[in-house]
Protein backbone atom coordinates (compact mmCIF):
# COMPACT_ATOMS: atom_id res chain seq x y z
CA UNK A 1 0.00 0.00 0.00
CA UNK A 2 1.15 3.74 -1.19
CA UNK A 3 1.85 5.70 2.30
CA UNK A 4 -0.49 8.30 2.40
CA UNK A 5 0.68 12.18 2.00
CA UNK A 6 1.30 13.86 5.19
CA UNK A 7 -0.97 16.90 3.74
CA UNK A 8 -4.03 14.67 2.69
CA UNK A 9 -4.75 14.93 6.62
CA UNK A 10 -5.21 18.59 6.17
CA UNK A 11 -7.29 18.42 3.09
CA UNK A 12 -9.66 14.83 4.66
CA UNK A 13 -10.59 17.57 7.54
CA UNK A 14 -12.21 19.94 5.12
CA UNK A 15 -13.53 17.29 2.59
CA UNK A 16 -15.21 14.57 4.52
CA UNK A 17 -18.55 15.55 3.88
CA UNK A 18 -21.41 18.06 4.75
CA UNK A 19 -21.54 15.84 8.21
CA UNK A 20 -18.02 14.97 9.10
CA UNK A 21 -15.78 17.57 7.94
CA UNK A 22 -15.34 21.03 9.71
CA UNK A 23 -12.91 24.19 9.91
CA UNK A 24 -9.13 24.10 10.35
CA UNK A 25 -8.01 25.04 14.14
CA UNK A 26 -5.14 27.79 13.55
CA UNK A 27 -2.56 25.57 14.47
CA UNK A 28 -3.87 23.03 11.78
CA UNK A 29 -4.13 25.83 9.03
CA UNK A 30 -0.50 27.42 10.03
CA UNK A 31 0.69 23.82 10.03
CA UNK A 32 -0.25 22.51 6.93
CA UNK A 33 0.34 26.26 4.58
CA UNK A 34 3.83 25.39 5.95
CA UNK A 35 4.07 22.43 4.21
CA UNK A 36 2.54 24.61 0.88
CA UNK A 37 4.99 27.34 1.27
CA UNK A 38 7.96 25.08 1.28
CA UNK A 39 6.95 23.47 -1.52
CA UNK A 40 6.41 19.88 -0.32
CA UNK A 41 2.97 19.25 -0.92
CA UNK A 42 1.51 18.34 -4.25
CA UNK A 43 -0.13 20.36 -6.62
CA UNK A 44 -3.41 18.37 -6.94
CA UNK A 45 -3.12 18.56 -2.91
CA UNK A 46 -2.86 22.62 -3.28
CA UNK A 47 -5.85 23.19 -6.18
CA UNK A 48 -8.08 20.36 -3.47
CA UNK A 49 -7.04 22.64 -0.44
CA UNK A 50 -7.49 25.80 -1.76
CA UNK A 51 -10.77 25.05 -3.17
CA UNK A 52 -12.42 23.54 -0.45
CA UNK A 53 -11.57 26.48 2.08
CA UNK A 54 -13.11 28.65 -0.91
CA UNK A 55 -16.34 27.04 -0.70
CA UNK A 56 -17.15 27.15 2.75
CA UNK A 57 -15.44 30.68 3.14
CA UNK A 58 -12.28 30.52 5.28
CA UNK A 59 -12.52 31.36 9.08
CA UNK A 60 -10.59 33.82 11.24
CA UNK A 61 -8.74 31.14 12.45
CA UNK A 62 -8.05 29.52 8.97
CA UNK A 63 -6.79 32.73 7.53
CA UNK A 64 -4.62 33.44 10.64
CA UNK A 65 -3.19 30.63 10.56
CA UNK A 66 -2.45 30.53 6.71
CA UNK A 67 -0.95 33.95 7.35
CA UNK A 68 1.33 33.02 10.04
CA UNK A 69 2.86 30.07 7.72
CA UNK A 70 3.32 32.77 5.33
CA UNK A 71 4.57 35.59 8.15
CA UNK A 72 7.47 32.61 8.91
CA UNK A 73 9.15 33.19 5.26
CA UNK A 74 8.85 37.02 5.89
CA UNK A 75 11.54 39.37 7.16
CA UNK A 76 12.24 42.59 6.86
CA UNK A 77 16.19 43.32 5.76
CA UNK A 78 18.24 44.40 8.27
CA UNK A 79 18.22 48.09 9.37
CA UNK A 80 14.78 48.81 7.71
CA UNK A 81 13.59 51.46 9.38
CA UNK A 82 10.29 51.17 11.65
CA UNK A 83 7.11 51.13 9.68
CA UNK A 84 4.23 52.88 11.04
CA UNK A 85 1.13 51.69 8.77
CA UNK A 86 1.02 48.41 6.54
CA UNK A 87 -1.39 49.17 3.77
CA UNK A 88 -2.65 46.14 1.06
CA UNK A 89 -3.79 47.07 -2.98
CA UNK A 90 -5.05 43.65 -3.90
CA UNK A 91 -8.18 45.22 -6.03
CA UNK A 92 -7.47 47.62 -8.76
CA UNK A 93 -9.32 50.11 -9.56
CA UNK A 94 -12.08 50.30 -12.53
CA UNK A 95 -14.67 53.07 -11.43
CA UNK A 96 -12.47 56.11 -10.31
CA UNK A 97 -8.91 56.79 -9.92
CA UNK A 98 -6.51 55.41 -7.45
CA UNK A 99 -7.39 58.05 -4.93
CA UNK A 100 -5.83 55.68 -2.21
CA UNK A 101 -2.51 55.96 -3.41
CA UNK A 102 -2.42 60.12 -2.61
CA UNK A 103 -3.82 59.16 0.51
CA UNK A 104 -1.16 56.97 1.58
CA UNK A 105 1.33 59.41 0.35
CA UNK A 106 -0.27 62.81 2.25
CA UNK A 107 0.34 60.32 5.04
CA UNK A 108 4.19 60.08 4.17
CA UNK A 109 4.88 63.36 3.52
CA UNK A 110 3.53 64.40 6.91
CA UNK A 111 6.23 61.66 8.45
CA UNK A 112 4.42 58.84 9.01
CA UNK A 113 6.07 55.60 6.96
CA UNK A 114 4.10 53.47 5.08
CA UNK A 115 4.75 50.42 2.97
CA UNK A 116 2.34 49.23 0.31
CA UNK A 117 1.81 45.88 -1.04
CA UNK A 118 -0.15 44.06 -3.78
CA UNK A 119 -1.22 42.01 -6.68
CA UNK A 120 -2.05 42.88 -9.76
CA UNK A 121 -3.14 42.36 -13.33
CA UNK A 122 -5.05 39.04 -11.95
CA UNK A 123 -8.20 41.08 -13.32
CA UNK A 124 -8.49 42.22 -16.81
CA UNK A 125 -9.71 46.03 -17.36
CA UNK A 126 -8.17 47.19 -14.03
CA UNK A 127 -5.68 50.22 -12.77
CA UNK A 128 -3.05 48.88 -10.81
CA UNK A 129 -1.20 51.03 -8.28
CA UNK A 130 2.48 50.52 -10.06
CA UNK A 131 0.90 51.96 -13.16
CA UNK A 132 -0.19 55.25 -10.73
CA UNK A 133 2.98 55.44 -9.04
CA UNK A 134 4.35 55.28 -12.69
CA UNK A 135 2.12 58.10 -13.41
CA UNK A 136 4.09 60.14 -10.28
CA UNK A 137 7.14 59.54 -11.06
CA UNK A 138 7.70 57.44 -8.14
CA UNK A 139 9.65 54.11 -8.60
CA UNK A 140 8.11 50.39 -7.80
CA UNK A 141 10.40 48.13 -5.34
CA UNK A 142 11.52 44.62 -6.86
CA UNK A 143 13.28 43.82 -3.46
CA UNK A 144 12.64 43.75 0.40
CA UNK A 145 16.06 46.06 0.62
CA UNK A 146 14.84 48.85 -1.88
CA UNK A 147 11.98 48.88 -0.36
CA UNK A 148 14.08 50.00 3.04
CA UNK A 149 15.83 52.01 1.87
CA UNK A 150 12.69 54.33 0.00
CA UNK A 151 10.83 54.17 3.54
CA UNK A 152 13.97 55.36 5.01
CA UNK A 153 13.88 58.21 2.27
CA UNK A 154 10.30 59.25 1.48
CA UNK A 155 8.70 57.10 4.13
CA UNK A 156 6.74 55.03 1.60
CA UNK A 157 7.57 51.94 -0.87
CA UNK A 158 5.38 49.48 -2.52
CA UNK A 159 6.04 46.05 -3.85
CA UNK A 160 4.46 43.70 -5.90
CA UNK A 161 3.80 40.45 -4.47
CA UNK A 162 5.83 38.31 -7.26
CA UNK A 163 8.35 40.24 -5.47
CA UNK A 164 7.71 39.98 -2.32
CA UNK A 165 7.07 36.34 -2.16
CA UNK A 166 7.56 34.55 -5.34
CA UNK A 167 6.04 31.22 -3.97
CA UNK A 168 3.03 33.05 -2.75
CA UNK A 169 2.72 34.82 -5.80
CA UNK A 170 2.25 31.87 -7.50
CA UNK A 171 -0.37 29.90 -5.20
CA UNK A 172 -2.50 33.32 -6.20
CA UNK A 173 -1.78 33.27 -9.84
CA UNK A 174 -3.82 29.70 -9.78
CA UNK A 175 -7.23 31.30 -9.99
CA UNK A 176 -6.45 31.04 -13.37
CA UNK A 177 -6.52 27.47 -13.67
CA UNK A 178 -8.78 26.74 -11.02
CA UNK A 179 -11.28 29.57 -12.58
CA UNK A 180 -11.90 30.91 -9.24
CA UNK A 181 -10.01 33.56 -6.30
CA UNK A 182 -8.78 31.26 -3.51
CA UNK A 183 -8.56 32.33 -0.06
CA UNK A 184 -5.23 33.66 -0.89
CA UNK A 185 -6.99 37.03 -1.78
CA UNK A 186 -7.66 37.64 1.66
CA UNK A 187 -5.06 36.11 3.18
CA UNK A 188 -2.50 38.05 1.41
CA UNK A 189 -4.06 41.29 3.05
CA UNK A 190 -3.12 40.09 6.15
CA UNK A 191 0.89 39.18 5.75
CA UNK A 192 2.19 42.71 7.53
CA UNK A 193 5.79 41.83 6.01
CA UNK A 194 7.35 45.03 7.33
CA UNK A 195 5.91 44.29 11.33
CA UNK A 196 4.16 47.76 10.97
CA UNK A 197 2.66 49.00 13.86
CA UNK A 198 -1.11 49.13 12.20
CA UNK A 199 -2.64 47.75 9.17
CA UNK A 200 -5.35 49.10 6.90
CA UNK A 201 -7.28 47.20 4.53
CA UNK A 202 -10.49 46.48 2.29
CA UNK A 203 -13.01 44.27 1.74
CA UNK A 204 -15.22 44.42 -1.34
CA UNK A 205 -17.71 42.13 0.59
CA UNK A 206 -19.15 43.01 4.56
CA UNK A 207 -19.09 39.68 5.91
CA UNK A 208 -15.32 39.43 5.07
CA UNK A 209 -14.35 42.17 7.23
CA UNK A 210 -15.36 40.41 10.31
CA UNK A 211 -13.00 37.46 9.50
CA UNK A 212 -9.90 40.31 8.90
CA UNK A 213 -10.31 42.01 12.10
CA UNK A 214 -10.54 38.82 14.12
CA UNK A 215 -8.01 37.07 12.16
CA UNK A 216 -5.95 40.05 13.22
CA UNK A 217 -6.22 39.69 16.19
CA UNK A 218 -5.34 35.91 16.47
CA UNK A 219 -2.45 37.07 14.83
CA UNK A 220 -1.45 39.32 18.13
CA UNK A 221 -1.98 42.70 16.21
CA UNK A 222 -2.58 45.52 18.42
CA UNK A 223 -3.67 48.05 15.38
CA UNK A 224 -5.55 47.32 12.79
CA UNK A 225 -8.56 48.84 10.21
CA UNK A 226 -10.60 47.33 7.98
CA UNK A 227 -13.43 48.57 5.64
CA UNK A 228 -15.62 48.41 2.31
CA UNK A 229 -13.61 50.54 -0.16
CA UNK A 230 -14.13 51.73 -3.43
CA UNK A 231 -13.49 49.02 -5.61
CA UNK A 232 -12.35 46.88 -2.78
CA UNK A 233 -9.23 49.37 -2.46
CA UNK A 234 -8.03 50.94 1.07
CA UNK A 235 -10.14 53.90 -0.31
CA UNK A 236 -13.34 55.42 1.06
CA UNK A 237 -16.46 56.34 -0.88
CA UNK A 238 -17.17 59.51 0.24
CA UNK A 239 -20.85 59.36 -0.68
CA UNK A 240 -21.70 56.33 1.52
CA UNK A 241 -21.70 55.89 5.67
CA UNK A 242 -18.81 53.70 6.65
CA UNK A 243 -18.52 51.10 9.01
CA UNK A 244 -14.94 50.66 9.91
CA UNK A 245 -14.39 47.40 12.12
CA UNK A 246 -10.26 47.75 14.11
CA UNK A 247 -8.37 46.57 16.64
CA UNK A 248 -7.70 49.34 19.68
CA UNK A 249 -4.81 47.89 21.76
CA UNK A 250 -5.72 44.77 20.51
CA UNK A 251 -9.90 44.99 21.40
CA UNK A 252 -12.57 44.48 19.01
CA UNK A 253 -13.99 48.07 17.81
CA UNK A 254 -16.74 49.41 14.82
CA UNK A 255 -17.55 52.80 14.13
CA UNK A 256 -19.89 54.17 11.63
CA UNK A 257 -18.30 57.33 9.63
CA UNK A 258 -20.76 59.85 8.11
CA UNK A 259 -20.79 60.10 4.69
CA UNK A 260 -18.62 63.06 3.52
CA UNK A 261 -20.32 64.74 0.80
CA UNK A 262 -24.40 64.33 -0.55
CA UNK A 263 -25.63 62.91 -3.17
CA UNK A 264 -24.50 60.57 -5.81
CA UNK A 265 -20.66 60.02 -7.63
CA UNK A 266 -20.78 59.10 -11.37
CA UNK A 267 -18.11 56.32 -12.58
CA UNK A 268 -15.49 58.88 -13.71
CA UNK A 269 -15.78 57.93 -17.82
CA UNK A 270 -11.64 57.94 -18.27
CA UNK A 271 -9.22 57.18 -15.78
CA UNK A 272 -6.42 59.44 -16.49
CA UNK A 273 -3.73 59.00 -14.44
CA UNK A 274 -1.91 62.26 -15.13
CA UNK A 275 -4.90 63.77 -12.99
CA UNK A 276 -3.00 62.71 -9.62
CA UNK A 277 -0.57 64.77 -10.26
CA UNK A 278 -2.89 67.56 -11.10
CA UNK A 279 -4.60 66.85 -7.58
CA UNK A 280 -1.43 66.80 -5.68
CA UNK A 281 0.13 70.00 -7.37
CA UNK A 282 -3.35 71.97 -6.65
CA UNK A 283 -3.16 72.56 -10.80
CA UNK A 284 -6.72 70.65 -10.62
CA UNK A 285 -9.20 71.34 -7.90
CA UNK A 286 -11.64 68.62 -6.98
CA UNK A 287 -13.56 68.81 -3.71
CA UNK A 288 -15.00 65.20 -4.00
CA UNK A 289 -11.14 64.01 -5.13
CA UNK A 290 -9.94 65.93 -1.73
CA UNK A 291 -12.48 64.42 0.27
CA UNK A 292 -11.86 60.89 -0.86
CA UNK A 293 -8.11 61.45 0.15
CA UNK A 294 -8.50 63.21 3.38
CA UNK A 295 -11.56 60.40 4.02
CA UNK A 296 -9.06 57.75 3.41
CA UNK A 297 -6.26 58.97 4.81
CA UNK A 298 -8.69 60.32 8.19
CA UNK A 299 -9.65 56.30 9.04
CA UNK A 300 -5.82 55.42 8.95
CA UNK A 301 -5.08 58.25 11.54
CA UNK A 302 -7.96 56.74 13.50
CA UNK A 303 -6.67 53.27 12.98
CA UNK A 304 -3.35 54.31 14.19
CA UNK A 305 -4.42 56.23 17.36
CA UNK A 306 -3.04 59.72 15.79
CA UNK A 307 -6.57 60.85 16.83
CA UNK A 308 -8.94 60.01 19.41
CA UNK A 309 -12.41 60.67 17.88
CA UNK A 310 -13.54 60.55 14.17
CA UNK A 311 -14.05 64.40 13.97
CA UNK A 312 -10.50 64.82 15.30
CA UNK A 313 -9.25 62.59 12.26
CA UNK A 314 -10.62 64.15 9.61
CA UNK A 315 -10.03 67.24 10.65
CA UNK A 316 -6.32 66.23 11.38
CA UNK A 317 -6.46 64.68 7.54
CA UNK A 318 -8.45 67.97 5.83
CA UNK A 319 -5.08 70.03 7.40
CA UNK A 320 -2.81 67.55 5.97
CA UNK A 321 -4.08 67.88 2.67
CA UNK A 322 -4.43 71.71 2.74
CA UNK A 323 -0.71 71.89 4.35
CA UNK A 324 1.05 69.54 1.52
CA UNK A 325 4.07 69.84 -0.58
CA UNK A 326 2.56 70.57 -3.41
CA UNK A 327 5.89 70.97 -5.80
CA UNK A 328 6.59 67.42 -4.86
CA UNK A 329 5.22 64.41 -4.37
CA UNK A 330 6.90 61.97 -1.56
CA UNK A 331 8.96 59.52 -3.11
CA UNK A 332 9.21 61.09 -6.73
CA UNK A 333 12.28 60.33 -8.55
Amino acid sequence: MTQEHPFAAYVRILGKGPRLSRPLTFEEARDGFRMVMAGAVEPVQLGAFLCLLRVKTETPEEAAGLAAAIRETLAPPAGAPPVDLDWSSYAGKTRQLPYYLLAALLLAGHGITVFMHGSEHHTAGRVWTSQALAALGIPVSTSAADAARRLGQANFAYMTLDHLSPPLHGIMELRHLLGLRSPIHTVARLINPFHAACAVNSVSHPPYAVVHQQAARLLGERRMAVFKGEGGEVERRPEKACEVLSLVDGEPLAEDWPALIEGTRPHEESLDLGRLQALWSGAQADETAAAVISGTAAIALKAMGRAATIGEAEGMALAMWRDRVRGRVPGAA
